[in-house]
């Protein structure tokens, strides 16, 4: 394989250039749009393989190529449910259907492959609800 090294990006007019920092850590490495209500399903992607339906408004994001590490930040925009309440992603892990101090361990949501959310309803914390818009963002 090739390497192309060097420090600055330029346009072909050299009117404007990023330092290549920005672009390799400013750049998000994954991404997705999808429809959670029913069978899932991705609208549009970036190294994103597919998300796992684990129950009504718990989904794993699963990468297409794996992060370095688990030191990675998920940014998201939701829409409402069905009802028209705020709902609100949290990470979700351990297996579980619902969110407890008790079965969210960071290593079970957060993981190299991946990563577990459940979208809840702020009318009823704790339960949690399907959305028709789901968009995630993560950077490293």
């Amino acid at each position: 394989m090739s390497k192309l090294k060097v420090t600055t990006i330029a346009n072909a007019a050299d009117t404007e250039s990023v330092n290549v920092t920005n672009v390799v850590n400013g750049t998000a490495k994954a991404w997705v749009n999808f429809n959670g209500e029913g069978t899932v399903a991705i609208r549009a992607s970036h190294n994103v393989s597919s998300i796992t339906d684990n129950g009504t408004g718990y989904y794993t994001i699963n990468f297409t190529n794996a992060m370095e590490d688990d030191n990675y930040a998920v940014a998201a925009m939701i829409n409402c449910d069905a009802n028209g309440y705020l709902v609100m992603p949290v990470f979700a892990g351990g297996g579980a259907s619902t969110v407890s101090p008790t079965n969210n361990a960071r290593s079970t949501y957060l993981t190299t492959s991946g990563f577990t959310v459940a979208m809840t309803s702020a009318a009823n914390f704790g339960n949690q609800a399907d959305t028709e818009d789901s968009c995630f963002v993560v950077f490293r």
